[in-house]
């Protein structure tokens, strides 16, 4: 079983709207980046910035879609050969007891 990182979210502190912009600037020389935001926000200690990053790097279809065809694990029938396999002609069953006749023992406990 594979497993795909689709999406991150990083959130990055400026002190000033310069550093928050260079952060920007930085994230869009990724070419997974899908959203950015500058948040200005204020406390009793002063102005800051939060910058907000998304990455999408794939999606689960596409992810679904670059699967081989014969993704089963090493040793385990893929759902081709399980299927090719109910194709296969089996010997006929013979039952060892087809012919044999039933014989009713009385029972001794129940009076004739």
């Amino acid at each position: 079983m594979a497993k795909e990182k689709l999406y991150t979210k990083e959130r990055w502190y400026a002190d000033t709207r310069k550093e928050a912009e260079e952060i920007v600037a930085e994230a869009k020389e990724n070419d997974f980046l899908t959203m950015q935001k500058i948040h200005e926000k204020h406390n009793s200690k002063g102005f800051y910035f939060l910058v907000d990053l998304d990455y999408t790097y794939s999606t689960a279809k596409e992810e679904m879609d670059k699967r081989p065809e014969d993704d089963a694990p090493d040793g385990q029938m893929s759902i081709e050969e399980v299927q090719g396999a109910d194709e296969e002609k089996l010997p006929d069953f013979e039952d060892p007891f087809a012919n044999v006749e039933v014989k009713e023992i009385p029972d001794e406990n129940v009076p004739f």
